[in-house]
């Protein structure tokens, strides 16, 4: 048969024009992720207008119709796939522990952004948030007037809130926040929880953290969710108003990121009335409020050898409430968290007796179900406390870097204009900036009712991590006055507090490797997890679907890689206009380039990739800065689009671009690939580098992100709103603000001044030795000349530090030796604390 009767077009000297074409057309359909039949239509036209042989048309035919009819492909194929794989040990073995972690929670948009095609239309149109009337008056009134209650170094002093702020916190409710009115409670969005937080941490970090962790994982979160209605009328309540205080013990000596590994027990018996009971026994440590609690939550493994509850004997991880009164409890001591005095305690029980369907967290229904209930809630408050507190400091580092930038000189010039200043200043803010977008744009979903633990780990990572960044900064551009402590020093807290964040609710190090990868590997893969369970339960028709549509899914982003990378993004469709079309592009090249990568790692790894945690970790953080790329759009979108904004956005979607190029240069360079190893190192990442996403921050945008956070503004008020700002003078930012603003009113006057001293109509002086002889010569104005008095009075007093006598300074915070210092060590190996009930 002559196939060019039907396609003589091809043949002869127009076969080059039908070769290219077929790529082409070939490239399009892998672009677009065509189905399977299609992909066969074109290989049937090809080998028909290339004139095959009848009989490899015939055998392709035969072949994609197996692969096309899906019983058969089950039946010949995807059989064999499945044994080929559980021979190899491809896919990771994953623990219940593990499966409860992958299955709490929802995926969100890190699903669009791991597919290598996210729809930014839909990503651009997630909810921003906004607060209630009623929520707004509370932040404008008891948090407002908590703030101004608070002196935070007389906190430092006394080591501890005031008696006075302790009642206001219960009087107002801010430890009931998340409950609902219902119950007596407040109940926020996640939107005004993270605001109050804010606003508080940019005060005192101590009382963020007391106000914070009631709100965050612990009783009232757990009954909520969990509770019987019993346990819900009785806590609730009374947790809402302060009259219980309570806390949550999860870490031990043995468990700390690792928290299945906990040794707190239980074991369920049965009374002499007949019910049935739980005798528990636990050690504790870094427990947030413990020695002050009333109600103590506790997560431990839970054992019923008679099998009272028909559960079997080993039930797991369980949460119980337990009065701090009851006997055997142990509580009253405190760790040290590097000086910031909140409470932070061990706690030891000794057999502990508790009935079941009183302390148990639902009731006997909820026993063995404690891993599933942190699981989800940590799924949603790791994205409301952390990035809350490192936002209100960042704020913070803002307004005192860029104010400290204004009104301290050297060189008779302020210090902010030098460039060497420029360049932290302007991370300062930009970051500032990305914060509160990534921030507000997670708490969307939070109100929403989503719980996406892979978008929480993340902003709970690179808040933190951001957080230390900027206050490293700061202590930069202060430099004597950031290391002077005091009551005039509003950032050495944070500076001090800055590691704590780091390391709980999942530490960093671990967060970035094992959560958001390792979890998102599998959770946020169109396919992956599908697999994973079909694998293990031997369900061919749902691994059949999983399989091929994870090869689907390669061949695409395949395609999408290298035409994006070609194309530096230009063939992607994007919603953006202007000078910010261009992220958008970036963004879905780095989806396509990531999900492919992503592939290859998993499948030349297999089970071995979530121990290679250098490769992870860079994942994440090209997951990482995807996210926060997409939330600053988000931001600038959802603001209307200031062009004033513009030097912010393009500083930090660089910087996030930058960040994306570095992790996959890591991966390039690390990833081992069987046979295909030298190519991704050599001419991959050759190519990766000469056709580059970004480069380091452009001095242009540092220039304008400095001018404009040092000027007198609107901008400059949004940028760092939300935070306490006192009004007293006499407060240390309260000053600080007074007097940047009287600073920055007077630089009219003292650059007429200048220019007077240049064209020698004045003597070669300091300003303020020829103010007076300016304004007598009418080069100023006698308003003016009274600017520049004030700016320079006020200026000197701004930038003094904070001294003190000997006697004054062996009563301030710091280590002072304890009488009868050595610990006592009990049979747990802790000190024993005072407190045994």
């Amino acid at each position: 048969m002559d196939h060019t009767l039907l396609f003589g077009f091809l043949s002869g000297p127009y076969t080059q024009f039908a070769i290219i074409g077929t790529v082409l057309l070939g490239l399009i359909l892998g672009f677009r992720g065509a189905p399977l039949w299609l992909w066969s239509v074109l290989g049937l036209v090809a080998l028909m207008g290339f004139n095959a042989p009848v009989p490899v048309i015939i055998a392709f035919v035969i072949i994609n119709g197996v692969f096309i009819f899906k019983p058969s492909r089950r039946l010949l194929i995807t059989s064999q796939v499945m044994k080929l794989m559980k021979a190899l040990n491809v896919i990771p073995q994953i623990s219940e522990t593990e499966r409860t972690a992958l299955t709490a929670g929802v995926v969100w948009i890190e699903g669009d952004l791991f597919s290598g095609k996210p729809d930014f239309k839909k990503l651009m149109n997630e909810p921003y948030p906004e607060l209630t009337k009623e929520e707004q008056a509370f932040i404008d009134g008891p948090t407002e007037k908590l703030c101004e209650m608070i002196d935070d170094w007389v906190v430092y002093k006394n080591r501890d809130l005031s008696p006075e702020t302790w009642d206001y916190i219960k009087k107002e409710k801010f430890w009931g926040m998340i409950i609902p009115k219902e119950y007596g409670g407040l109940g926020f969005s996640a939107l005004c929880h993270s605001e109050v937080i804010m606003k508080l941490s940019s005060r005192s970090v101590p009382a963020a953290i007391t106000v914070m962790v009631p709100n965050s994982l612990g009783p009232a979160e757990l009954l909520i969710h969990y509770g019987t209605d019993a346990q819900k009328k009785h806590y609730l309540p009374r947790l809402a108003v302060g009259d219980d205080i309570p806390c949550f013990a999860l870490t031990e000596p043995g468990a700390g990121s690792d928290a299945g590994a906990i040794q707190a027990s239980g074991v369920i018996f049965k009374g002499d009335d007949g019910k049935l009971y739980v005798r528990l026994n636990w050690n504790k440590r870094w427990i947030t409020l413990a020695a002050i609690s009333s109600i103590l939550g506790l997560a431990f493994k839970l054992r019923d050898p008679d099998n009272l509850l028909g559960k079997g004997e080993d039930l797991g991880i369980t949460c119980a409430l337990i009065p701090t009164k009851t006997p055997g409890v142990v509580v009253g001591r405190r760790h040290d968290p590097l000086g910031i005095p909140f409470f932070n305690c061990p706690t030891q029980g000794k057999d502990v007796v508790v009935a079941v369907e009183d302390a148990i967290v639902g009731g006997a229904a909820g026993a063995g179900k404690g891993w599933m209930m942190l699981m989800e809630c940590l799924a949603a408050g790791r994205g409301v406390s952390l990035p809350a507190q490192s936002t209100g400091g960042m704020k913070v580092g803002t307004r005192v870097t860029s104010a400290h930038a204004t009104i301290r000189k050297q060189f008779g010039v302020s210090i902010g204009k030098f460039e060497g200043i420029e360049i932290p200043l302007a991370r300062i803010a930009g970051f500032t900036y990305l914060m509160e977008a990534f921030r507000r744009y997670t708490l969307g979903a939070l109100d929403q009712g989503i719980k996406p633990p892979v978008v929480t780990a993340i902003a709970k990572y690179n808040a933190t991590e951001l957080g230390r960044k900027v206050v490293n900064d700061g202590m930069d551009i202060l430099g004597g006055a950031g290391i002077s402590r005091g009551p005039r020093n509003l950032i050495a807290g944070h500076y001090m507090a800055a590691p704590i964040g780091i390391t709980v609710e999942g530490a960093n190090i671990l967060t970035r490797t094992l959560i958001i990868f390792g979890q998102g590997a599998l959770r946020a893969h169109p396919y992956a997890f599908d697999e994973v369970e079909s694998l293990e339960n031997g369900d061919i028709k749902k691994f059949d679907k999983a399989f091929w549509g994870h090869i689907g899914h390669v061949v695409r982003n395949l395609h999408r890689s290298v035409l994006l990378s070609l194309s530096r993004g230009w063939l992607a469709s994007n919603p953006g206009t202007g000078s910010v079309a261009k992220y958008y592009r970036r963004l879905s090249w780095v989806s396509a380039s990531f999900a492919i990568m992503a592939d290859i790692a998993m499948g030349s790894l297999g089970g071995k990739l979530k121990m290679r945690e250098k490769i992870t970790g860079r994942f994440a953080d090209i997951l990482s800065w995807m996210y926060i790329g997409t939330s600053i759009l988000r931001r600038f979108k959802a603001e209307g689009n200031r062009k004033e904004d513009l030097p912010f956005v393009h500083f930090t979607m660089n910087y996030a671009m930058f960040e994306i190029q570095k992790a996959f240069e890591g991966i390039f360079m690390n990833l081992d690939v069987p046979g295909l190893s030298w190519f991704f190192k050599g001419p991959v990442r050759w190519w990766g580098n000469l056709n580059s996403l970004a480069n380091e921050e452009n001095d242009k945008h540092t220039h304008k992100i400095a001018t404009l956070i040092t000027t007198d503004s609107e901008q400059r008020e949004r940028i760092a709103a939300g935070i306490y700002v006192p009004k007293n003078t006499e407060d240390s930012l309260g000053r600080l603000e007074a007097t940047f603003k009287v600073v920055k009113r007077a630089e009219a006057a003292e650059t007429k001044i200048k220019h007077a001293i240049k064209m020698k109509q004045l003597p070669k002086k300091k300003i303020s030795e020829v103010v007076q002889e300016a304004c007598s010569k009418n080069i100023i104005s006698l308003d003016e000349k009274n600017d520049v008095l004030r700016s320079e009075e006020m200026r000197n007093q701004a930038i003094q530090v904070d001294d003190f006598s000997q006697e004054e300074y062996v009563g301030h915070p710091g280590y002072p030796p304890l009488k009868n210092s050595e610990s006592k060590i009990s049979s747990w190996g802790s000190s024993i604390p005072p407190r045994v009930s």
